[in-house]
C-alpha cells in the first residue's frame, strides 16, 4: 500500500481552481480516430499550460509532495472541459498509479466531476503508462479491476517502451492497450516493426483487446499498420492536439489508398 500521509480528499471545485498546487494549467484535445468508420473514437486530455505552454513546462512543477493533487486535478480538468467542448465521444485521461493510494477514494472526486458536468462516466477512459516505474503491480491491478467495475474503460499507453512489456499485459485486464510510437515510427519500411506489431495484433485478439497504434505521422505508416489490422489511430498525420478546442475530421482521402 502507498503511504497516505499527503493524501486527503480533494473537491472537484477546488481541482478546477487548482488544487492548491500552486500553478495553473488547462488540457489539449487529440482525437484517436476509428479507421473503419471515419469517426472520432475518443479525444485525449492533455496538460498544457494556461496559455497552451507545451506539457514539459507543466510536469516539471510536478513532484511527490503534489503529485496526488495533480493527478485529481488533471481528471477533472479533462471532464469540464470535454463537457464545454460537448465532446461526444470517449475521452481518455491518463492517471498516475503511483499517486493513487485507494482506488475507491481516489475516485470519488472523478465520480463527483462527471456529475456536476454531466459527463457519462461510460464515455472516460484512463490511461495508465508503461513508462512510469510502477511500484506495486498488484496495487495497479486492482486500481483497473476497481475502475472497471465502475464503468471506466482502461488503457495501458506507451506500451513497448516501457518497465514491464509483456508482463504488465499477463498481470493487468485493461480494455485498450496503445502502442508507442517508437514501435510505428517508419513500420512501413522495417519488416521487424511490422513483424513485432503482427505479432501483437495476433496477441491482443486473443486477449480481447483493442489497439491503438499512436505516434502517425505519414500515411505510409498508416497504411501499413492498417493492413496488419489496426482501426484506432492517434497522430499528428489525422491531428494535432487542440488547445482547450476539438480538431476537426481529417478529410475522406486521409483513408484511402
Amino acid at each position: 500500500m502507498l503511504e497516505q500521509k499527503n493524501f486527503r480528499k480533494i473537491g472537484c471545485a477546488e481541482c478546477v481552481a487548482g488544487a492548491g498546487l500552486g500553478f495553473d494549467f488547462a488540457m489539449a484535445f487529440q482525437p484517436i480516430i476509428d479507421a473503419t468508420t471515419h469517426k472520432v473514437y475518443a479525444q485525449e486530455a492533455l496538460a498544457r499550460g494556461p496559455q497552451g505552454e507545451p506539457a514539459g513546462e507543466v510536469f516539471r512543477h510536478v513532484n511527490e509532495d503534489n503529485r496526488y493533487a495533480f493527478d485529481q486535478a488533471c481528471r477533472v480538468k479533462a471532464i469540464q472541459q470535454a463537457a464545454e467542448l460537448q465532446v461526444d465521444s470517449y475521452i481518455s485521461i491518463n492517471f498516475m498509479p503511483n499517486a493513487v493510494y485507494r482506488p475507491e477514494l481516489c475516485i470519488r472526486t472523478t465520480i463527483e466531476a462527471a456529475e456536476t458536468y454531466r459527463f457519462p462516466i461510460r464515455q472516460i477512459i484512463f490511461e495508465f503508462t508503461e513508462n512510469e516505474y510502477i511500484t506495486q503491480i498488484d496495487h495497479v491491478r486492482e486500481i483497473v479491476r476497481h475502475y472497471k467495475a465502475r464503468g471506466f474503460l482502461t488503457a495501458l499507453d506507451d506500451f513497448g517502451a516501457g518497465y514491464a512489456g509483456l508482463n504488465l499485459l499477463a498481470e493487468i485486464d485493461t480494455d485498450l492497450v496503445k502502442l508507442d510510437m517508437a514501435l510505428i515510427r517508419g513500420v512501413d519500411r522495417d519488416v521487424r516493426r511490422r513483424a513485432i506489431v503482427g505479432a501483437m495484433m495476433n496477441l491482443c485478439r486473443e486477449l480481447g483487446t483493442k489497439v491503438i497504434a499512436e505516434g502517425i505521422e505519414t500515411r505510409e505508416e498508416y497504411l501499413a499498420l492498417r493492413d496488419l489490422g489496426v482501426e484506432l489511430f492517434q497522430g499528428y498525420y489525422f491531428a494535432r492536439p487542440a488547445f482547450r478546442a476539438l480538431a476537426g475530421l481529417p478529410a475522406a482521402a486521409v483513408y484511402d489508398r
